[in-house]
């Protein structure tokens, strides 16, 4: 086990890898900084999350940094073990693979966000990826944004500027409530046809 207090940073880009983490409670940034310095952050994780596999399998060190958010304990494990484990146990490796592909297929599709959909698109797809009941036909949800607007709109590809502006824009609509951390969608329907 591996406590990270919020702020602490896990590991930064160009570290070698020894294993992966997955993230018991609370919330880690993996980002990384361009030459410019502005900061990309390219997921969050949180409990039941895993990270760093990939790299561990390959021997390449890390190409972002990790960060916690919060809080967070985390257990790592060691690169060893699970070759190990692998060599015992081949559905292991049926597992880790279907991990990976999961998180390569989302990463295909934030590419293809970033380069074919707008901010508005990207920012109501955000929104309606947090509704519980994907099949919901137009009842409202609630829920909380699990970082600061800064850390969203990074995710998002997006200034911060922009993405005020858009929530703005989808309250002054009628679409969404935002009070704070909290959204509250109003009209699930008219969201996704909106933009």
């Amino acid at each position: 086990m591996l406590k990270a207090a919020r702020g602490e940073i896990l590991f930064h880009s160009g570290d070698a890898s020894n294993g992966f983490f997955v993230v018991v409670h609370g919330q880690i940034k993996l980002a990384f900084t361009s030459p410019h310095g502005m900061e990309k952050v390219v997921n969050l994780m949180g409990p039941g999350d895993s990270f760093g596999e990939a790299v561990m399998f390959l021997d390449k060190p890390y190409l972002v940094f990790a960060q916690a958010l919060a809080d967070s304990l985390l257990i790592h494990v060691g690169k060893e073990a699970v070759l190990d484990q692998i060599e015992r146990n081949p559905g292991l490796s049926r597992k880790m693979l279907a991990g990976l592909s999961m998180r390569l297929h989302t990463l295909v599709r934030d590419v293809e966000a970033y380069s074919l959909r707008s901010g508005v698109q990207r920012v109501i797809g955000y929104l309606l990826q947090n509704d519980q009941d994907p099949s919901s036909k137009g009842d409202a949800f609630r829920f909380r944004f699990p970082a600061s607007k800064l850390i969203i709109a990074s995710r998002l590809n997006i200034s911060p500027e922009t993405l005020s502006r858009i929530l703005h824009d989808l309250s002054a609509a009628g679409l969404i409530r935002v009070e704070g951390k909290q959204v509250a969608v109003l009209d699930i329907e008219r969201l996704r046809a909106y933009g």
